[in-house]
């Protein structure tokens, strides 16, 4: 298959982060310091994601520092992100603090689909502008959310488009693999969906628990139903070591995950086992640098040290990017609630190759880019 057809900052630990006490109500809408300005993020750099979340705060760096170098209204833009090791619980605790205590103008890029669950009715309440929650569920994509603006397609995007190009292939005896997470089980509802949209049966379907402790148990139980396909319901780790197994057993068997199944670690560490693997991607592929935001992204990457480019990484940099030009946007008197309002009147923006747009209004989505792509021996996509 061709990929034609199927194709610095601020850091700081959750249990470190030293807050000042404040009166601040939640809502604050006070202007913002006129020398730098603070966003904040709860994400996963410890726990079951701790990859994905390491490589998606190097592409926040990343344009938060292409972003200053450039300027914005005289003010340096940093970063509070707060670690919540993937637990939803966390992550609200962060939020709740990142809106009240540490009075950040925006939230960027809170990883995971039960942690962001958690945090949009803080988001709400305190009607703070949030910009690309970092999951692509759709029971995150609400109307009544109007101070938060995803960046990415949907999993339901991206359910219905793997589904579409394996039926067309005439794989429409598929089987899946999720995991018991918020994430596995709304993927799983897209993916059946999908296929009785397509007139197909729904796919055989084996859960892994949350922790992903039984591979061996389900991959063989997989295998034994003789699918066309495997879909991989998962994130991260939880994915390679799937992935090693299936390759272990059946290596014929044909595997297809989505955008935030595996970090570009996993795809180092699984080497030639990932050949074959076909993934859907809802940016363009971070090494094709004949589009110029892949090569903005590369360049913001190097000049901090960076030299190693993943999906993950390059979506954190365009989250980034999109953040900036609201804040430029908003202009020199920003207050939350004009920037909330710069980011909503964005319109067919062009970073390079990638169009951002909210002009559908909430629930605001600015990207509906979506490709496949087969991953190749050396862990890049073929084509």
């Amino acid at each position: 298959m061709q990929r034609r057809q199927f194709t610095q900052s601020l850091v700081a630990a959750s249990t470190g982060l030293l807050l000042a006490t404040s009166s601040r109500a939640v809502g604050v809408q006070d202007p913002m310091d006129a020398k730098s300005v603070t966003i904040g993020c709860s994400i996963g750099m410890t726990g079951a994601l701790a990859s994905l979340g390491k490589e998606l705060k190097q592409g926040l760096d990343a344009g938060i520092a292409q972003a200053n170098a450039k300027g914005i209204h005289g003010r340096e833009i940093k970063l509070l992100a707060m670690d919540d090791g993937y637990d939803a619980a966390r992550s609200e605790d962060n939020v709740r603090k990142l809106i009240a205590d540490a009075n950040v103008v925006s939230l960027i890029s809170c990883m995971g689909t039960a942690n962001n669950q958690r945090i949009l009715p803080l988001v709400d309440e305190a009607q703070i502008p949030y910009v690309a929650p970092q999951s692509g569920a759709t029971s995150l994509r609400k109307a009544e959310y109007r101070s938060v603006f995803h960046v990415r397609a949907s999993y339901a995007d991206e359910a219905q488009r793997l589904t579409q190009k394996l039926v067309s292939m005439g794989m429409n005896d598929l089987a899946i693999v999720y995991q018991d997470t918020a994430f596995g089980r709304e993927f799983l509802a897209d993916v059946n969906k999908a296929m009785a949209a397509a007139k197909q049966p729904a796919p055989k379907a084996f859960k892994l628990d949350a922790q992903g402790a039984q591979v061996p148990d389900v991959v063989g139980k997989a295998v034994a139903a003789k699918a066309a396909a495997v879909l991989l319901g998962t994130a991260g780790d939880v994915t390679a070591t799937l992935i090693n197994e299936f390759k272990k057993v059946s290596p014929s068997t044909p595997l297809a995950a989505t955008s935030v199944a595996l970090s570009g670690d996993n795809l180092r560490q699984l080497g030639g086992k990932a050949s074959g693997i076909a993934l859907s991607m809802v940016l363009p592929d971070a090494a094709r640098t004949s589009v110029a935001v892949v090569r903005d992204y590369q360049k913001a990457m190097r000049a901090l040290g960076y030299q190693e480019f993943s999906a993950r990484s390059f979506e954190g940099y365009v989250n980034a990017r999109v953040l900036a030009e609201g804040l430029e946007r908003a202009g020199r008197e920003l207050t939350r609630a004009k920037l909330r309002s710069a980011l909503a009147g964005i319109r067919s923006s062009d970073l390079g190759g990638l169009s951002i747009d909210y002009a559908g209004g909430a629930p605001y989505v600015g990207s509906r880019f979506l490709d496949l792509g087969v991953m190749g021996a050396n862990g890049k996509f073929v084509g």
